[in-house]
């Protein structure tokens, strides 16, 4: 007689998780790597039957490992992957209607901005935009018809931080959901579900697939309940996440652990080198002990990631930034093994009116640095020349 294989437990320990994931091993093929199951369809054994699967934009094998995989990173309930982030986005607002409110981050990605002040508000839902920092702002301003909180945590481009036990704290005490954006941190550094939220939601295109080499995003949510909502939403809208890319952001999640080690150590070298730039007025990273978040950011977090903004003495410095750097590359996007620097007034932030960039800081001197993994007196020395000074002139020494 053939023995059961015992049932693993749970993996704890996240670098172990981020290796291993939900993959089984007791399949037939003992396959180490997740096949991909590039199949549209699946048959059924007989009527009224089913292998567990039966169309992929309900549930595929390889979506439902990585999916798996991310809900045990997250400590969520269910986790849903998304063909983009903003995928994700359109599916989650999904659950608001004509006459509700969210209350959101001020300092917000700009495709969130432009999906809450066009989209939302042509389906009658209003957002209203403040610090969510500030607990005793949240309080005056949620009314009978405030139905979510909606929390960067740090803000992009900024960096402001959120006390996410506080906000939930009142968001249960009013039944309304708390939902964080954890792109910036990833649940290596950051874990809002078990800090009380709802949701929580990621650009799956940035540090969890790690490569800037596809689109993807997710939900995670808390409860069982949430999650049959929105997988039914999720199956009618269709914005599911293909086989190969959920197997390319599995691939990238086995790093996930040592990869956000190196960006947080090179963004800490960088941000203190910054810091003493004459060209550099301000340094927005939230590991420095100068920042105000500091300390609320060592109590919920494990870590402080790899994302700097910085403002720098002028508008001819910001551009001449960008057109010299060399190593460091001027594109959008963020989270990947490259470095790169974005202008938030012309890139993330474009559609953000600019009266209310201007009142939040995003300005034509502000700058938002994705710090790669590269060596970081490589990436220090590119900034040296792209500032104005010859490159190997004085070669950078780590202090």
């Amino acid at each position: 007689m053939k023995e059961t294989p015992a049932v693993p437990k749970p993996l704890k320990d996240l670098q172990t998780l981020c290796v291993h994931g939900a993959k089984d091993l007791n399949n037939s093929t003992r396959a180490v790597s997740v096949p991909i199951y590039q199949s549209a369809t699946f048959a059924h054994p007989g009527v009224g039957q089913s292998a567990g699967y039966d169309y992929s934009r309900l549930q595929n094998p390889t979506r439902e490992a990585l999916e798996k995989t991310v809900a045990a990173l997250e400590g969520g309930a269910d986790a849903m992957a998304f063909s983009s982030g903003m995928a994700a986005m359109v599916v989650l607002m999904e659950l608001f209607g004509p006459g509700d409110e969210i209350i959101a981050s001020r300092d917000l990605y700009g495709g969130s901005v432009r999906l809450f002040d066009n989209v939302l508000k042509k389906n009658g839902v209003s957002v209203t935009y403040l610090h969510t920092g500030d607990i005793d702002a949240v309080r005056k301003r949620t009314g009978a018809r405030t139905k979510a909180i909606f929390v960067e945590t740090p803000t992009n481009p900024l960096m402001h931080v959120t006390d996410i036990r506080a906000v939930s704290g009142f968001a249960k005490e009013n039944g309304i959901l708390l939902i964080v954006d954890n792109t910036f941190l990833t649940p290596y550094f950051q874990q809002p579900i078990l800090q009380g939220a709802d949701a929580v939601i990621h650009s799956g295109t940035k540090y969890l697939g790690g490569h800037n080499d596809t689109l993807a995003g997710f939900l995670v949510v808390a409860s069982n309940e949430l999650s049959e909502k929105l997988r039914f939403l999720y199956k009618t809208v269709g914005a599911c996440l293909p086989p190969f890319d959920a197997f390319l952001l599995l691939r990238g999640i086995k790093t996930l652990a040592i990869r956000m080690e190196r960006h947080q150590r090179n963004a800490m070298e960088i941000a203190r080198w910054l810091e003493k730039q004459p060209k550099v007025e301000k340094v927005y990273y939230v590991g420095l002990p100068a920042h105000p978040d500091y300390a609320l950011s060592c109590g919920q977090t494990s870590g402080f990631g790899g994302m700097i903004s910085f403002e720098t003495d002028s508008e001819e410095t910001a551009r001449r930034i960008l057109q010299n750097v060399k190593i460091i590359m001027f594109a959008e996007s963020l989270g990947g093994v490259e470095s790169l620097i974005t202008y938030p007034i012309l890139q993330t932030h474009a559609d953000v009116p600019e009266e209310v960039r201007n009142q939040l800081g995003i300005h034509n001197r502000l700058l938002r640095l994705s710090v790669g993994i590269e060596d970081a007196g490589d990436l220090i020395a590119d900034l040296e020349q792209a500032m104005g000074k010859p490159w190997g002139s004085a070669p950078y020494v780590r202090t």
